[in-house]
């Protein structure tokens, strides 16, 4: 006989890891007990040593589906002689570690419950188990127990009692455990708040409303989403002009993965991730217009769509009397956080919205949808948010300090340090309002509540006007800022544990820099430590500042200044001066000269916007990201050639490739040209400094086309690249590269 005892930390709570112990631990003839507590979860054993070792290697090997197990330790301990393996009550310490779970869709026991008419739950829209259901969205605080939950205030029946204190039951302690008897109760209303119907009626109600055309607000795991007909053109451009957003793509939510592929061209990595737990938005390559019945207004002028399967059990009754797929888009403000309360909705999006569906289950954290796509054959993480978030990295060593990272301003989020742990929010959003700050700092709290964190140290972007960067200098604590684009490059390294010198490409749209101007197409040499610039793109002037954001013609003008003169310009036949009257030429050329309201960038996100320009795909857009891609449709496989450039004194210049694509018309070809170019560029660098490995990092490699042809290229080079997979490679990822460099 032998006694041990046992710590696992990780995600260990709220995924059904006591129960599965619990019954491992009769398949093995062990007695003792097992409990929570806020660092994670401890298990006592006596038994016979072969049945402990047979105990440990199964918890290692095959742990519960949602568990992530960072570490187990064991020590032998005295012999007490247990006659029995019990559940014991969980413990509060001073030291809180436990990871939190992110949301989980719903599994296919618990679907299989609300489709059987014999199940007591069956048609409950709330119906979870502890394999899936709501985690992050309804916790105060740890250890997850169902006091610290929104939950709290639902008294459990008999018969979902019976389950929640049965081991050998799959909803032993599932927290958010209820029916319709005892739970949280659905309902419908108007956008005056008056209450049309409730339970099952109200999901009858509204899906006879999305058919009839109406536009309604449906409460998700982590907030609010509008929703319509996807396949009726006067509604979705209805939902355009009352959100107002002209031609941002809305994500669509199907029934089945049956039903996506009725639109959609998949490939298996494809399903795989869509039908997978967490069931994100996967952007994948639409039909032909003429092959899909989705209006024309989901994604106008591109060919991917973001498209999710139900993954709610009030989402599976939706579509029970609902054939058709649905917009099922964050309901929010522009650029503001996802709505949380009904209240909220009807205040906010009262004139957007004819109806809400909402149920009495408080979302205590809101949580975004995430956006993921497939590139390499392996998932990319565009938005960090439900189903993976908060997102938890070992470290190699542990920090003697507690480490709190602010991230940027645009598509936020923020990172926490403490002894060997990493941790990445779930992504806040772009901090250009009162609300999206509230939620910023809400956020803040909320980690330090779960983890009793009080920041010895905070890290933050060099920009002075960043929000995030305010906050910081606000508070009574040591702060470290950390460039922009540095950042990216660290956190690709953290996401590897690489503590090497790297050949790193950070390219993106805008991110302060050491001189005050604004970079983005950079390439370091760099380590966790420091970072060298060797090259960058010439300086060029963005006319109007954040105006020529939104406006790609003002780039691509920019662009002819620096290689013509104003009067070659006046007499080029070209969609870019097109787009201009001679006066406004004439105006925008004495700002280029002047340098008035027009700071210098080397932004390779910009020269994506003038080269859609420049080939009149857009001459303006209205989000981020837009021309890249429309570039990525245009590209041509067939086309090998590329445009020319130059690089001297560590400066990358494009004026020659400027001049070319001036001369071409065909606009496959300027936009396949340009791409190999840049692919070309990072090779021939790349070869320059054969000895160190290559990160490449920065929004601008959210370009599925570009990415998969610099990674061939590299491949076929024999060299060794690394760029974010888990982590956002965009500026949500940001916070985990500061977190790094303090390490």
């Amino acid at each position: 006989m032998k006694s041990i005892l046992i710590q696992v930390k990780g995600i260990v709570q709220g995924v059904g890891f006591r129960p599965y112990v619990y019954n491992l631990a009769l398949k093995n003839k062990l007695f003792g007990w097992v409990n929570n507590d806020d660092q994670g979860v401890n298990i006592a054993l006596e038994g016979d040593t072969l049945n402990l070792e047979n105990f440990l290697n199964t918890l290692k090997n095959s742990p519960p589906p949602l568990a992530k197990i960072d570490s187990i330790r064991s020590e032998e301990k005295k012999l007490q002689n247990f006659k029995s393996f019990e559940i014991i009550e969980s413990k509060t310490t001073s030291n809180k570690s436990t990871i939190i779970s992110p949301d989980m869709a719903i599994c296919d026991d618990c679907i299989d419950d609300i489709n059987n008419p014999e199940n007591f739950r069956y048609e409950y829209a709330l119906t979870n188990c502890t394999n899936c259901g709501p985690r992050y969205s309804i916790i105060n605080t740890v250890p997850y127990d169902r006091c610290n939950t929104s939950m709290a205030k639902f008294k459990m029946c008999s018969k979902c009692e019976e389950e929640y204190k049965n081991p050998l039951n799959r909803r032993y302690h599932a927290q958010p455990v209820s029916c319709e008897v005892c739970g949280p109760k659905i309902a419908l209303y108007n956008n005056k708040n008056e209450q049309l119907s409730k339970d099952i009626q109200s999901i009858i109600d509204i899906a006879q409303k999305i058919k009839e055309g109406k536009i309604v607000a449906i409460k998700g795991l982590g907030g609010f989403h509008l929703v319509c007909n996807a396949l009726d053109d006067k509604v979705v451009y209805e939902l355009r002009d009352r959100k107002n957003r002209p031609t941002k793509p809305f994500a669509v939510m199907f029934k089945n993965l049956e039903q996506i592929k009725e639109h959609t061209t998949l490939t298996k990595k494809e399903e795989e991730i869509i039908t997978s737990k967490e069931k994100p938005i996967t952007l994948v390559k639409m039909k032909n217009i003429n092959s899909t019945k989705l209006s024309k207004y989901i994604a106008p002028n591109i060919d991917r769509l973001g498209c999710f399967i139900a993954y709610t059990p009030l989402h599976h009754l939706l579509f029970k009397y609902l054939n058709t797929p649905i917009v099922a888009t964050s309901a929010n403000l522009s650029d503001e956080p996802i709505l949380r309360f009904k209240d909220e909705v009807i205040e906010k999006l009262g004139g957007v919205v004819d109806f809400i569906l909402d149920f009495d289950r408080d979302i205590i954290n809101a949580c975004d949808d995430s956006v993921v796509q497939v590139a390499n054959d392996d998932i990319l993480v565009l938005r960090n948010a439900r189903g993976y978030a908060p997102t938890s990295l070992k470290l190699s060593s542990k920090t003697n300090k507690k480490i709190l990272a602010l991230g940027a301003n645009q598509k936020s989020t923020i990172a926490l340090a403490f002894e060997d742990n990493l941790i990445l929010s779930p992504h806040i959003g772009d901090l250009g309002s009162i609300t999206s700050i509230e939620y910023f700092n809400r956020t803040i709290e909320t980690f330090k509540r779960f983890y009793d964190f009080e920041p010895d140290l905070i890290v933050c972007d060099k920009h002075p006007n960043y929000e995030s960067s305010k906050w910081a200098k606000n508070q009574d604590i040591e702060v470290v800022a950390v460039q922009h684009h540095y950042a990216h490059v660290l956190s690709t390294m953290a996401e590897y544990n690489l503590d090497e010198k790297v050949l790193a490409f950070s390219f993106d749209g805008t991110g302060f820099g050491d001189d005050g101007n604004i970079w983005g197409g950079e390439v370091f040499i760099a380590s966790n430590k420091e970072y060298e610039r060797v090259y960058h793109l010439n300086y060029f002037k963005l006319l109007g500042g954040e105006k020529s954001i939104k406006e790609p013609k003002r780039v691509a003008l920019s662009l002819l200044f620096d290689c013509f003169s104003l009067d070659e310009i006046l007499n080029l036949n070209n969609p870019t001066v097109n787009a201009f009257s001679n006066s406004e030429i004439n105006i925008l050329h004495k700002m280029w000269q002047n340098g008035l309201n027009a700071p210098k960038t080397s932004s390779m996100g910009r020269v994506f916007d003038a080269i859609a320009s420049f080939c009149d795909i857009s001459q303006n857009q209205s989000y981020e990201g837009e021309t890249g891609l429309q570039i990525e449709m245009a590209y041509d496989e067939s086309i090998n050639e590329a445009y020319f450039y130059e690089i001297k004194d560590g400066k990358i210049d494009f004026s020659k490739a400027i001049k070319e694509i001036i001369k071409d018309k065909n606009r496959n070809q300027i936009c396949t040209k340009f791409l190999n170019m840049l692919v070309e560029l990072i090779s021939q660098i790349s070869k320059k400094h054969n000895d160190l490995p290559i990160v490449l990092t920065g929004g601008v490699f959210q370009n599925k086309t570009l990415l998969q042809l610099v990674s061939s290229k590299l491949e076929k080079e024999n060299r060794r690249y690394y760029y974010s997979k888990k982590i956002p490679l965009n500026d949500g990822g940001i916070s985990i590269g500061q977190v790094y460099f303090m390490l």
